[in-house]
């Protein structure tokens, strides 16, 4: 069945690769993102590209306005839009951390707002929340964006269990290590930030594995994967409320469920060394 779904992040990634497995499926895709010059080949694909800046209230506000009045109706809000950012706790300014909330919490949770009242009129609707294996874990230097994740999780949780009597499904998807642009910045980052400070020799540790293993030498998957999981989700009669997918996505998650915080805390300082 056809189903008119607004994207965020719609630009690169896996943003872009669920636009365009939903398009080739025949759905009708609003993709949304500040970069609209890079969705062109969403456009030439069938879908619908819209100017949109997370931070900017009037930008989501007006961007569900775009697809309710050439529509009529959103099936599906996948909140994909996201931002990462890397140093120690002790040493990013607290307007920075309050930016990554921003982007990756009170966006999603502002448009999930603005979406609600009509997929309760119409008796159905698939919120998409894309999280990360962050969600459930945290690594040390990374702080706020796994915070955010968490908050988001918790926040679906919660939203999940409200909406289930208006016909409304509200999926998580947490991607594993995803060969995309969206870490580009990590090394960088975590030496401009704490590279001088008391964990210079953490975050120097940390930037040398981030540049053996992101990028072009990324050992992660396509982000292909996770795009076909969010079409499985939303096609689905019935979603799993948790998609998790991608490299090492599930055994980290296991890890993580099963061995003790200490236990957990070891394997990964060691792994920083």
């Amino acid at each position: 069945m056809e189903k008119v779904i607004l994207l965020t992040g719609a630009s690169a990634g896996i943003g872009k690769a669920t636009a365009l497995e939903l398009i080739r499926a025949g759905h009708i895709v609003y993709g949304a993102a500040r970069r609209v010059q890079k969705m062109d080949d969403l456009r030439e694909a069938g879908g619908h590209a819209l100017a949109l800046d997370a931070r900017r209230p009037e930008d989501l506000e007006r961007a569900v306005a775009a697809v309710v009045e050439e529509q009529g109706r959103i099936d599906v809000l996948i909140n994909n839009a996201g931002t990462v950012l890397h140093g120690a706790a002790e040493d990013i300014p607290i307007v920075l951390a309050r930016d990554q909330f921003e982007v990756n919490v009170f966006a999603p949770a502002r448009l999930t707002q603005l979406v609600l009242p009509y997929m309760r009129e119409q008796g159905s609707g698939t919120i998409v929340n894309v999280s990360s294996i962050g969600g459930e874990i945290a690594l040390p230097l990374g702080c706020w964006y796994y915070a955010s994740k968490h908050a988001l999780e918790a926040y679906s949780d919660s939203l999940r269990m409200e909406v289930e009597p208006f016909g409304i499904d509200v999926v998580i998807i947490q991607p594993g290590i995803i060969k995309t642009e969206f870490e580009d910045r990590t090394a960088q980052d975590l030496r401009d930030i704490s590279g001088a400070t008391a964990y210079g020799q953490m975050a120097e540790a940390m930037a040398r594995q981030a540049e053996a293993q992101l990028g072009e030498n990324s050992q992660g998957s396509d982000p292909g994967v996770v795009a076909t999981a969010i079409r499985q989700a939303i096609e689905a009669a019935k979603p799993e409320t948790r998609y998790a997918v991608g490299w090492t996505a599930e055994q980290l998650l296991e890890l993580n469920r099963t061995l003790t915080d200490r236990e957990f805390d070891k394997l990964v300082m060691n792994a920083t060394k």
